[in-house]
């Protein structure tokens, strides 16, 4: 009898999640150019792909540009990334634009009852969820989430402030839970100013403030050193209540991985931003969004003359092997059955 309640209880749970997902269906368009390059010298210009995963659809409607674009793999996080160049830059400008045909999912991973069980001071059953913990850490495709980045420390200040957050807390869950508290309750989003927006972790601990790349490598730093392997994703946010129009800027977000769970999703800075969803965020991505990339300290596919990528999400040009600015972005979006918009990409 208690197997078989155990048994409804899984049901019910993998059922409720399953109502709760909801999804959108949008075009997505990523356009850019490349002002002015030096004629006569070479030009290689990267931006990331948008692909299908298990929480999103994405289908390339077009992919055009002034210069041939070829699509490969980094390889640290197998990122794909599309890919021009030319030997000799002999236009004052290059135009690119990809158009996605996107149906994003909402991503609901820990049930009403884990959320709840993730404020307890102590995780019944310790024992065996650390034994489990440990054989899920020797698998090498957890290993980059559990080294430190360039910008995101394991060890010093963050690693000092999350040792003091999880005091009594004795599951990964618990103690990511007293991390997403700690961040939430700690920093201010505010881009004011200058600092903000690397993802910066010892900025983000001195300054208590920032974007989501700031909230997110915080997040990241603190759960790293208690041995929690944590991940970031970068992509865009699709407004809420709107059908159609231009994004200003990137979006990211984070995730941890859980024992027995696998890879449960945060996204701290929204939390910061919709109050009265803080819980709501502790274990779930909503469906306005849409992910171009994974990780931080990024080579690229080919590998770049410039130093590791902090993150990629815009456009990564170079101009004679120095990184070169001047350009200029453009995205936007369109619900699908809105204006005239189809998979086609009017």
């Amino acid at each position: 009898m208690f197997r078989r309640a155990l048994w409804l209880a899984s049901l019910l749970a993998c059922a409720t999640l399953a109502q709760a997902q909801n999804s959108r269906h949008f075009t997505f368009r990523y356009e850019f150019s490349v002002k002015s390059p030096d004629p006569g010298k070479p030009l290689r210009i990267w931006f990331p792909m948008a692909h299908s995963d298990e929480w999103q659809d994405v289908r390339v409607v077009s992919a055009t540009g002034d210069l041939p674009l070829t699509k490969a793999r980094e390889q640290k996080y197998g990122n794909w990334v599309y890919f021009a160049s030319t030997n000799k830059a002999d236009k004052p400008e290059y135009r690119f634009s990809v158009v996605y045909d996107v149906v994003r999912r909402e991503r609901i991973g820990l049930t009403d009852a884990e959320r709840a069980a993730s404020e307890e001071k102590s995780s019944p059953g310790s024992t065996s969820g650390a034994m489990l913990r440990e054989a899920s850490l020797r698998d090498p495709k957890l290993a980059p989430y559990l080294n430190a980045d360039k910008l995101v420390p394991t060890t010093g200040l963050p690693a000092e402030i999350a040792a003091k957050q999880v005091e009594g807390r004795s599951g990964d869950l618990q103690k990511t839970r007293a991390l997403y508290d700690y961040v939430l309750a700690t920093m201010r989003y505010d881009k004011t100013g200058t600092g903000w927006g690397r993802g910066d972790t010892l900025w983000a601990c001195d300054s208590k403030r920032g974007n989501c790349t700031d909230f997110h490598s915080l997040f990241m730093s603190m759960a790293r050193s208690q041995g929690i392997p944590a991940r970031f994703e970068m992509g865009f946010s699709i407004p809420v209540g709107k059908t159609e129009g231009e994004i200003t800027g990137y979006h990211c977000w984070s995730d941890f991985y859980l024992a027995g769970k696998g890879w449960i999703p945060v996204d701290i800075s929204e939390a910061w931003k919709n109050k009265d969803k803080a819980e709501y965020f502790f274990g779930a991505h909503d469906d306005n969004r849409v992910a171009f990339s994974m990780g931080r300290d990024l080579v690229l596919n080919p590998p770049q003359a410039g130093d590791p990528r902090n993150y990629f999400v815009y456009p990564y040009v170079e101009d004679d092997a120095k990184q070169y600015e001047n350009v200029s972005t453009h995205f936007s979006f369109v619900e699908v059955g809105q204006s005239g918009a189809k998979a086609s990409g009017r």
